[in-house]
């Protein structure tokens, strides 16, 4: 994607330079997906770090390299392509709409270093180990990458002594989180929900308890819409729509979904059709969220599409799972001797994890590894485990059907013939869909036609369940 480039300095607008940044402490880097990349003097206070640098030692795609050799892409340049295109972004917002809006320099370099950083928490083979080996160990407990982020980039801060303003790192952090579970509520959601917006037109508090008129309750509902009232004007002022561009929450359609399938489906050799430019041209921010034309519907539906594909091809092959699977056991194996799940809550503990665990386990003596050793040198000798055979559960299934377990499938086998124990049997339950479970995303798109904005309805199959054994 080509840079918006200053006539006098031959840079990108979007840097925003001031006076005071000398030119000798920025760079620029070729990425092989959006050609040169202009990296600012802040952004590189980050990189040049051995925290930010771990990431060139996590794979992308985890172990799909296995099966696709050219997939050996990292974090590392994928967090320089996601900070390019945030840049790009709100750069084009600030163009078309900045006085508008609203957008300043800090909004700026705040969505910048938020596409940057928003991956630095991520564990070994990236999704591997946050949602295959943590719940394994975890025994309920919550952890997502994206919260060990925001921890990090306070750690990052602090070590290396980063002269930036507190306020701005406040906000890197809720950009991160925006789309997670520890996403903090954006109170300005309340005015468009239309039973908030009754009682805050006629404040008529008194549907909410029911017609039973108690002093008390009315009293406490007044302070409780006072507050959020109060809590809407701030919010109002925070510009929502630049949590639009790093982590989507709301629809899903961010700049880290555009880098990564086009990354991901150029590493694998794979075609794909979606246009991120085109949608980047043209997206304009509407009341408190970033809208898309009428027109531009197949693209966004393409972009829904071409992830659901990745999924379906690349990310679940069973080839993929398999040796996935087998690194989980490698892992849960060895933690209990090298305490792996002993440092996801201390960031200055944690950075040191990365994908060398897996050398480290393999070329190590000790006795209390051989089991995972032995794991190991399958993966090498491609001995992996077999492939039995995969359901895919029925449509009118979907929305009751729960995750299969090795015990179940135990427990179903026909008497007769070799019995399996459960821990013979492994079992992957895949969800394929459009980054919204069984809701369609597209029905949470406002795009506009030149008469009146209105969301986007289409009829989509949303929700894949495939159980493979």
């Amino acid at each position: 994607m080509g840079a918006y480039c200053n006539e006098n300095l031959s840079l990108p607008t979007a840097c925003n330079l001031s006076p005071s940044h000398d030119l000798r402490l920025s760079k620029h880097v070729h990425d092989n997906v959006h050609g040169n990349i202009y990296l600012d003097p802040l952004s590189l206070k980050f990189i040049d770090t051995e925290q930010f640098q771990r990431l060139r030692e996590l794979k992308q795609l985890g172990m799909t390299h296995m099966v696709y050799p050219g997939a050996v892409h990292s974090r590392f340049e994928h967090s320089l392509g996601v900070y390019w295109l945030a840049g790009e972004a709100i750069h084009k917002l600030k163009t078309y709409q900045g006085l508008e809006l609203g957008i300043d320099r800090f909004d700026v370099q705040t969505v910048k270093i938020a596409g940057l950083l928003h991956d630095v928490g991520h564990g070994p083979f990236s999704h591997l180990f946050e949602r295959e080996f943590l719940p394994q160990v975890l025994n309920g407990f919550k952890w997502a990458h994206e919260q060990m982020s925001a921890k990090l980039i306070d750690h990052i801060v602090d070590v290396h002594h980063i002269d930036v303003e507190a306020e701005m790192i406040k906000r890197v952090k809720e950009l991160i989180l925006a789309s997670s579970e520890f996403a903090l509520p954006k109170v300005s959601a309340y005015f468009y929900d239309p039973f908030f917006r009754h009682i805050l037109i006629t404040g008529n508090f008194f549907s909410l308890v029911l017609g039973k008129c108690i002093d008390v309750v009315v009293s406490c509902l007044y302070y409780y819409y006072c507050y959020y009232f109060v809590l809407m004007l701030k919010s109002a002022k925070e510009k929502q729509f630049l949590y639009d561009i790093v982590a989507n929450g709301r629809n899903g359609i961010d700049v880290d979904k555009f880098d990564y399938i086009y990354r991901d489906s150029r590493a694998c050799g794979l075609g794909c059709s979606f246009d991120f430019q085109r949608l980047m041209e043209t997206m304009r921010v509407l009341g408190d969220e970033i809208c898309y034309r009428a027109k531009d519907y197949l693209s966004i539906h393409k972009l829904f599409a071409t992830r659901a594909d990745l999924y379906r091809t690349v990310y679940t092959h069973s080839k993929v799972k398999a040796v996935e699977l087998m690194v989980v056991d490698a892992l849960l194996k060895a933690n209990s001797y090298l305490e792996i799940s002993s440092s996801i809550q201390d960031p200055s503990e944690y950075w040191k994890l990365d994908d060398t665990i897996i050398k480290t386990i393999e070329t190590a003596p000790d006795e209390e590894l051989r089991e995972s050793r032995d794991l190991i040198r399958r993966i090498r000798r491609r001995n992996l485990y077999q492939f039995c055979n995969e359901f895919a559960v029925p449509k009118d299934k979907l929305e009751h059907f729960k995750n299969v377990t090795a015990q179940d499938i135990a427990c179903s086998q026909k008497n007769g013939g070799v019995l399996l124990k459960e821990e013979d049997i492994a079992v992957s339950n895949v969800r394929i869909d459009l980054t919204r479970g069984r809701q369609n995303p597209l029905e949470r798109i406002m795009r506009v036609r030149r008469s009146s904005p209105y969301r986007m309805v289409a009829s989509v199959t949303c929700c894949l369940h495939l159980i493979r054994i």
